[in-house]
């Protein structure tokens, strides 16, 4: 009885090994594509996607970080594939050396990136020789810059703090600085707090753009969900910007009203003009780099010219273009 007993036994063990076996020489599933987004409102479409479910997770995961301090970071060490991230600190990542390639065009900003002050400060020359605070990032250092130069004021006239994103409605409220170089949403918390906007984006169109970075290697096929999860999020956020604002307001601390307010200084890109823009020629897009890199290397925030043979590629854009 008990050596009749070790043949299905032994039966069973074999099957159990051979699934053992056929398993582990099956190619495992990736891990899905990980893509940072900072709080600004303009990336919300790829939020928006992933709390309405539009996201398949197991292929798509968007992380929420503090600030494009920390985008930039994780992504240049391997903690992200993706990011959603300035044109500025696009071309700054690629200059470093980081293999990065621009796959969409998302937004550019209208009057969402501002410098806002306390009460007391009425014109740009009052700022001389006050605290400003900003994030220690390429797009801080290009605004501050833009509005130095609308004040007459050169950089030693003022003194700068550095502070993430997160914190820039804090660093007003207890004083720390006298003025901070924010954008949406945290532009309108301010704003709702009494704190007045001084200088926008609105006096430098077309010169802060929003893009799409991935790593380089990552495979088309991830590249076309992740451009997929902006497009669906977008279209939702452009049909129903009610629900939208109903679901996204509440974690920006605005309301629905104010969260929509905050939609009207960002200009969203269509698919159709970032597949245009982002041929590798570069010849859409120079032209409106042009003064961007211009500035960024006179700042010292680049050292060459950008290789936009190299950094550019619109091939997944244009598969989810041709969509129905």
């Amino acid at each position: 009885m008990r050596y009749g007993g070790l043949l299905p036994m032994a039966v069973r063990y074999c099957s159990i090994l051979l699934c053992v076996l056929t398993l582990g020489c099956s190619d495992p599933e990736p891990p899905p594509l990980r893509v940072g987004v900072n709080p600004w409102v303009g990336y919300d479409p790829l939020v928006l996607s992933r709390e309405l479910k539009l996201v398949d997770t197991t292929q798509l995961q968007i992380v929420e970080l503090m600030s494009n301090t920390e985008s930039i970071r994780a992504l240049r060490n391997g903690l992200l594939d993706a990011a959603a991230l300035t044109m500025d600190e696009a071309l700054r990542l690629a200059d470093e050396g980081v293999a990065v390639k621009i796959i969409a065009l998302l937004d550019s900003s209208n009057g969402a990136d501002a410098v806002m002050v306390r009460a007391g400060i009425h014109d740009l020359a009052d700022l001389k020789g006050k605290r400003i605070a900003l994030e220690k990032s390429a797009l801080g250092a290009l605004m501050l810059d833009r509005f130095l130069q609308a004040a007459g004021l050169r950089q030693e006239e003022v003194e700068t703090l550095n502070v993430e994103a997160a914190e820039h409605v804090n660093v007003l409220e207890n004083g720390r600085a006298d003025a901070v170089v924010t954008f949406e949403p945290m532009k309108s918390r301010l704003a709702a707090k009494g704190f007045h906007n001084l200088f926008d984006s609105s006096r430098i169109p077309g010169e802060i753009v929003d893009t799409l970075v991935v790593r380089e290697g990552t495979e088309p096929s991830r590249e076309v969900v992740l451009i997929q999860a902006w497009q669906l999020g977008l279209r939702q956020l452009q049909a129903d910007p009610q629900k939208a604002a109903s679901l996204l307001a509440p974690s920006v601390e605005l309301s629905s009203a104010e969260y929509l307010a905050t939609l009207r200084g960002v200009h969203f890109i269509s698919l159709r003009e970032s597949v245009a823009k982002l041929d590798r020629s570069g010849a859409g897009l120079m032209r409106d780099a042009d003064a961007l890199t211009h500035q960024l290397r006179r700042l010292g925030l680049l050292h060459r010219e950008p290789e936009w043979g190299a950094l550019l590629d619109n091939r997944a854009a244009r598969l989810v273009s041709e969509q129905p």
